[in-house]
């Protein structure tokens, strides 16, 4: 099992998380022929009162994660710890006791509201499900709950086609908040809005869990907006955390050279450094997640991988330095690989502290 990630008030803790999709091959006689490796033994906590950013490739098993943390997919083995219950062991009616205090807010604000209910329905539904309150008290609160996201309460008679993008991710977030939650896994609930929607959404949560005490599993690809609103930050990659870090030390000094790949792609708001700028390419990939390479899953894309090792061995999470967890081989408490892009391809520089605490 992947060594411990280990924190103070822990929330939420996930050990040794694995969920696998099988590949079935017949028609009548259906056999398993293979399985897709989606999430592929994760450790880790969410502290109480924290957001953890998550972020990686498309495809890398973000969202899987978040909702096998929820049970909305149940997991293939490991345990998901809410306060030192294991999710994975309720069913029925213990298990929906426990969804009261976790709550999702997904990605597609348009796809994740049933077009046939008013917005007071789609509020007022987990209360009902929940059996919280009258009649009144629930229209009540779904109003109160309209106003806290900053929508006019005397619309929800309306229906989700009368709302902006924007405007129905708010529904669903007030949605999230009706059955007062302390833990929301929020499933990428920007990345389907425009540009000048996106700050909106983001200080809204912000400001919510200020003032409900929230925590939050922030599921992102956009690396800026996770810089902007994570405490810290996992990284992902073919369904392992290759990283896991306190976000200003995390995107000061990058130490997996997946992490660095990842951040020198992200855009600089100063036209004359980012031109300076050379990104780091990775060359091939990235591998099926039917068939994960052997060993490290990143060394086959990896500049710094040396053979006999990271192809041979799988590398365990381990905490590096105090607070700071990686899964290579080639860190160590003082030294580790830094990857920068030279004129024709990639180059590996030997970790010294020449030239500060960068890579």
């Amino acid at each position: 099992m992947t060594a411990a990630v280990a924190s103070g008030d822990a929330l939420v803790r996930v050990e040794d998380l694995r969920v696998h999709f099988p590949i079935t091959s017949g028609v009548v006689f259906q056999r398993k022929v293979g399985a897709v490796y989606a999430v592929d033994g994760l450790t880790f906590d969410v502290r109480r009162g924290e957001t953890l950013g998550l972020v990686g490739e498309s495809g890398c098993g973000k969202s899987t994660t978040g909702r096998a943390i929820l049970q909305l997919i149940r997991p293939t083995a490991g345990r998901v710890l809410y306060e030192g219950s294991d999710l994975a062991d309720l069913r029925g009616r213990r298990l929906r006791k426990q969804r009261k205090r976790m709550q999702m807010i997904f990605q597609d604000p348009y796809a994740s509201l049933n077009s046939r209910m008013t917005v007071g329905d789609i509020i007022g539904e987990p209360l009902l499900v929940h059996r919280m309150g009258g009649k009144a008290e629930r229209k009540t609160r779904v109003r109160e709950l309209l106003e806290t996201v900053g929508i006019n309460p005397n619309t929800l008679n309306r229906y989700p086609h009368e709302f902006s993008g924007g405007q129905r991710q708010r529904i669903g977030i007030a949605r999230a908040l009706a059955v007062e939650p302390n833990f929301i896994v929020c499933d990428e609930p920007i990345s389907a809005l425009d540009v000048s929607i996106r700050a909106q959404i983001i200080n809204l949560l912000q400001q919510l869990q200020r003032e409900f005490g929230l925590t939050y599993l922030f599921i992102a690809h956009d690396l800026s907006v996770v810089r902007h609103i994570s405490d810290r930050v996992a990284v992902m990659y073919l369904g392992r955390i290759v990283e896991l870090a306190e976000n200003a030390v995390l995107y000061g000094e990058p130490m997996h050279p997946y992490t660095q790949a990842l951040l020198s792609a992200v855009p600089i708001p100063d036209p004359e450094a980012e031109e300076r700028r050379r990104p780091v390419v990775l060359t091939g990939d990235v591998p099926s997640p039917v068939e994960p390479p052997s060993g490290c899953h990143f060394h086959t894309r990896c500049p710094a991988a040396r053979e006999g090792l990271c192809d041979a061995q799988d590398p365990p999470l381990r905490e590096v330095r105090p607070g700071r967890w990686a899964s290579c081989h080639l860190i160590t408490e003082t030294d580790y690989p830094r990857i920068r892009a030279g004129e024709d391809d990639l180059a590996v520089v030997a970790g010294s502290t020449e030239g500060g605490d960068g890579p």
